[in-house]
């Protein structure tokens, strides 16, 4: 099956299919990046998979979980509108792109760079739909996340969670970006203690560095991961 390209409420859905019954992962996306993530992906892993890559996002509000003042001087806020655009992901994008496979995927994952990953992890506590879930140079800085994380049951315990940085993400001016590896590493170990397979590595650089290889291989660990005995 060929790539096959597609509209939703004005989100493009790109969807890079693999063998029948492949996993299915989804990719929030900041512009276009879908082809090269998935490219890369096939690269460094033999796992077959199916990617679908959602862009044309309005990404400070679509991904954020609640409202968020702005960071920067003339920067824009945070909508907080995540479960807005869950709810679309659910209802809509993810029912017409699985339409379009041959069969059923063997399972959905989740996973995105920046915002899209705080949205990847997020989304672990506001549905089921995902058992697995990679969260790359996520925006874990996000005021009151992880004590959400902490005050809140996931609804489905996944099979493994992925997060990385950049070694240089926290080494900024601003006092609440400064937090994001500190945080990040909290997640890992609450996460870790609770029995869930997780891995954070860091990578050299800061948050803009190699963002679609950093994808890449926060995908590929994720799909190399053999489901767990529940």
């Amino acid at each position: 099956m060929e790539e096959l390209t597609s509209a939703i409420e004005g989100k493009k859905i790109r969807l890079f299919p693999g063998p029948s019954g492949s996993p299915a992962v989804y990719l929030p996306c900041f512009m276009d990046e879908g082809k090269a993530v998935n490219d890369l992906v096939r690269g460094m892993t033999d796992e077959p998979f199916t990617l679908i890559a959602i862009s044309d996002l309005n990404w400070d509000d679509d991904l954020s979980p609640w409202y968020c003042a702005p960071l920067f001087k003339k920067a824009a806020p945070n909508g907080g509108k995540a479960d807005e655009f869950l709810g679309l992901l659910i209802r809509e994008i993810i029912p017409q792109a699985e339409s379009h496979l041959a069969s059923a995927p063997s399972y959905r994952a989740i996973a995105g760079y920046s915002l899209a990953g705080l949205f990847a992890l997020y989304s672990l506590y506001r549905t089921d739909i995902f058992s697995r879930a990679a969260s790359m140079s996520g925006s874990l800085w996000f005021p009151d996340f992880l004590e959400y994380t902490r005050s809140h049951e996931m609804l489905r315990k996944p099979d493994c969670v992925y997060l990385s940085l950049g070694d240089r993400e926290c080494r900024t001016r601003n006092q609440i970006l400064q937090t994001v590896q500190e945080r990040t590493e909290a997640l890992e170990a609450d996460l870790s203690a609770a029995g869930i397979p997780t891995v954070f590595e860091l990578n050299p650089g800061n948050h803009y560095q190699d963002s679609d290889g950093r994808s890449a291989r926060g995908i590929a660990w994720m799909l190399e991961q053999k489901p767990s005995i529940k």
